[in-house]
């Protein structure tokens, strides 16, 4: 069982829920005539006109949380400049969840940033922590009365991920071409070439055509070929930036706002280490979490975010294994990963621990409800066993704009209907519930 007073809910994030944030990067990132977004976020759930409707929703069926962002680029549309009329608007989403006995958690930034900033230099700008902290102090002297919890910056390690990833899809692309030129030589050095010959679906004139095309829109849109935002493939000095950040936001919260406890949230995989990959798991938890232990000592909570496990080999990270469950987003469906992940941060973070993500995305929602009961089983081990877990938030309240998948990704517990903007719960929400009741 979970201790009472134990905090049950589930999370948004503005851009992906608010609908017609046009003065953020995402926004034009959409709007490029070769932009990756598979389709664009538009009105999205108009939970920015529709908050009181969902929260009340979320509070029917018992919970008692709400974790959800600030939308930086609306409250500070131009450097410097900030709209008061925006920040009344999220003092009414907070009362708006107290008058429901809902607790808010706000987080900061939310992986959209204002496009003033990118066109500054993004996160790999010295100048950014002191924007951000100007932002914070902006936000706190404002609402900071009326908050208990607030992540800073959502995500923290999502750019070394990202970085990640793409060096070992360099490579593969690499090893392709490597491999189209050598099947071009072994026909007279101009024969047709099967692709399928290679195990990955490229189309490398395409890429690179694409490439230069998409540097020359960034150009227009935002002054460079290669703007920083917070989901750039990050280099440790642009790391260093996202911490510098959140140590500026954390001391003008402590000053304006003592009573506030205060974190940032970070992307945790469940990394197994299979025979031979012992080595590269241990970097890739270095890379994602202790590193930055340094950062974090000072805070009053971590949120921890996670979705699966990831099987690491001598190479590193393995496939999904064959025959296993897989979600909408290609995810192993594992739902004893968090469990995993809660026991290895618990190691070595000592300060309280709020899981603030943590969800599946499927169309169906009997799976859903089974992902919630083995994950929550796996907190409440964890609870029992002594360590300090404080909350739960399932990702996300409803079906949203998730990022360049757009609307394909099912992770709601409330149903949303984008043409009519009609909700329609689905029995996970009461399920969820029922743990809070």
């Amino acid at each position: 069982m979970l201790p009472n007073g134990f905090m049950i809910g589930a999370a948004s994030a503005a851009y992906q829920v608010e609908g017609n944030n046009t003065k953020s990067d995402l926004w034009l990132m959409e709007e490029m005539p070769h932009t990756t977004f598979s389709e664009r976020s538009g009105d999205a759930c108009d939970h920015y006109n529709r908050y009181e409707e969902d929260i009340a929703l979320l509070a029917n069926a018992g919970l008692n949380t709400y974790r959800f962002s600030l939308e930086w680029g609306r409250i500070e549309p131009e450097e410097g400049v900030f709209d008061d009329a925006e920040i009344e608007h999220y003092r009414d989403v907070i009362r708006c969840c107290r008058a429901h006995g809902v607790e808010p958690i706000v987080t900061l930034h939310h992986f959209s940033s204002p496009i003033w900033l990118i066109r500054k230099g993004g996160w790999d700008a010295e100048t950014t922590p002191a924007d951000f902290e100007r932002y914070t102090r902006y936000v706190m002297e404002h609402l900071g009365g009326e908050l208990t919890y607030v992540c800073t910056i959502n995500e923290a390690n999502m750019g070394l991920q990202i970085a990640r990833i793409a060096e070992r899809y360099t490579q593969q692309a690499k090893a392709a071409a490597a491999a189209m030129a050598a099947a071009r030589e072994a026909a007279g050095g101009d024969g047709a070439v099967d692709e399928s010959q290679v195990q990955m679906g490229l189309n490398l004139q395409k890429m690179m055509e694409n490439q230069r095309l998409q540097k020359a829109e960034n150009v227009e849109a935002f002054g460079t070929e290669n703007p920083q935002v917070f989901q750039s493939a990050r280099s440790r000095h642009s790391d260093e930036i996202v911490c510098e950040a959140h140590r500026r936001a954390r001391a003008a919260i402590r000053d304006l706002c003592p009573q506030v406890k205060v974190g940032l949230t970070l992307s945790l995989h469940d990394l197994q280490p299979q025979p031979g990959g012992e080595e590269y798991a241990a970097e890739e938890w270095a890379d994602e979490f202790t590193h930055y232990l340094p950062t974090i000592e000072g805070d009053d909570f971590l949120g921890v975010q996670n979705y699966t496990r990831t099987l690491v080999g001598a190479q590193g990270d393995l496939p999904v294994p064959e025959g296993a469950e897989t979600t909408q987003m290609g995810y192993e469906f594992y739902p004893e990963a968090l469990e995993h992940v809660i026991r290895a941060v618990a190691q070595e973070f000592h300060g309280n621990l709020i899981v603030t993500e943590n969800g599946v995305a499927t169309d169906d929602d009997t799976r859903r409800v089974a992902f919630i009961d083995r994950a929550l089983a796996g907190v409440e081990r964890c609870v029992a066993d002594g360590i300090p877990v404080k909350g739960y938030c399932y990702w996300s309240l409803m079906d949203n704009f998730e990022w360049q998948k757009g609307y394909s990704m099912c992770f709601g517990l409330i149903a949303c209907d984008r043409t009519t903007q009609e909700r329609t719960p689905k029995p996970s929400l009461e399920h969820l519930g029922s743990f809070a009741r």
